[in-house]
């Protein structure tokens, strides 16, 4: 049976058309294609960020910012760590709104993690800020499962150690102290999970005892400062009378030394004039009695004042015989 000649011409033109499709269809595949690994072998890693390239899944590389070129995918993959960005985690406390007055969570939805016990066993309320970064990319994205909530976890332990290992006061008055030993432990910590992360900042910030004990605690804290005042006014009054009294006593031992040293004098000098009189004496008997008692009546004579001079054998006064300094003998 013989085909029509118009039906021999739609048959052509219908192959024809299908060629022509499939012929493009390949080349918008190919185009595709060639676009699909243009865009993911050309690739642009920012000013603060590595590109972290993997190979199969493995790593094989860092690219460091700028315009960087690797095989397509899926051979090779990137992923984009920032290794320059500082990121915060709060602890005890939620930022509700950053700004010029920033804005918190009420404190009360995270006592869980804020509320310690200090090495004397006082309940503090410690919110704190950890501030960090990635240090190591290849450690932060293959060695830590989960890098922020190991991170989290490591830095409430180690604030718990820290805060345990210190008295209230000290926790209260010395809180940049305690930050940088907080620090220092948590870099450790992390070091040793091979975190890859860096810290940059621990900061404690509105310390303070909880509601319920404010109160019992205020009233031990009044105790402790009139226990304070106490002790300085006792001390006041040390340095006021202890001064004054070694004082006195050294006056009294240079008195004592004086008068030692006066006495022995007075002693060397008597031994030394009764050596004398006992040598004239032992020369010269006669005068020398005599002299010493001319000598006594000298100095006695002075002291006994108007002297009368009455002759036994009369019965009647004798005119005066005025013995005085100032007048002569009647």
């Amino acid at each position: 049976m013989q085909q029509a000649p118009g039906s021999e011409f739609i048959r052509r033109a219908r192959n024809r058309f299908n060629t022509q499709r499939g012929l493009g269809l390949g080349l918008v595949l190919a185009a595709a294609g060639a676009l699909w690994i243009i865009f993911t072998m050309v690739y642009m890693v920012a000013k603060d960020e590595v590109a972290v390239i993997q190979r199969f899944g493995k790593c094989v590389r860092q690219e460091k910012p700028g315009l960087r070129i690797k095989l397509p995918a899926p051979i090779e993959t990137k992923r984009h760590v920032r290794v320059k960005a500082v990121f915060t985690e709060e602890f005890g406390m939620r930022t509700r709104r950053a700004g010029v007055k920033t804005e918190y969570e009420p404190e009360e939805r995270f006592h869980d993690e804020s509320l310690m016990l200090t090495g004397d066993l006082n309940c503090l309320v410690v919110p704190w800020i950890v501030q960090y970064r990635i240090g190591d990319p290849y450690l932060y994205l293959f060695k830590v499962r989960d890098v922020n909530a190991t991170l989290r976890d490591m830095a409430e332990a180690t604030m718990r150690v820290v805060v345990g290992d210190r008295s209230i006061d000290e926790v209260l008055q010395k809180r940049y102290e305690v930050a940088l030993d907080a620090k220092a432990e948590l870099q450790k910590a992390l070091d040793d999970a091979e975190t890859g992360l860096i810290v940059a900042n621990v900061e404690l910030k509105n310390t303070i005892v909880p509601e319920l004990v404010r109160p019992s605690f205020n009233e031990v804290n009044q105790a402790e400062q009139d226990k304070q005042r106490m002790i300085n006014q006792a001390k006041g009054e040390y340095n006021r009378i202890i001064p004054a009294a070694s004082g006195e006593a050294e006056r009294l031992i240079q008195e004592a030394e004086g008068y030692a040293v006066n006495r022995v004098d007075v002693a060397r000098g008597d031994a030394s004039r009764f050596i004398s009189l006992h040598n004239a004496y032992a020369k010269s008997k006669d005068v020398t009695r005599r002299r010493m008692y001319l000598e006594a009546i000298d100095v006695l004579l002075p002291r006994l004042g108007n002297k009368y001079v009455i002759d036994s054998d009369q019965k009647s006064t004798l005119p005066l015989l005025n013995m005085s300094p100032k007048g002569g003998a009647q």
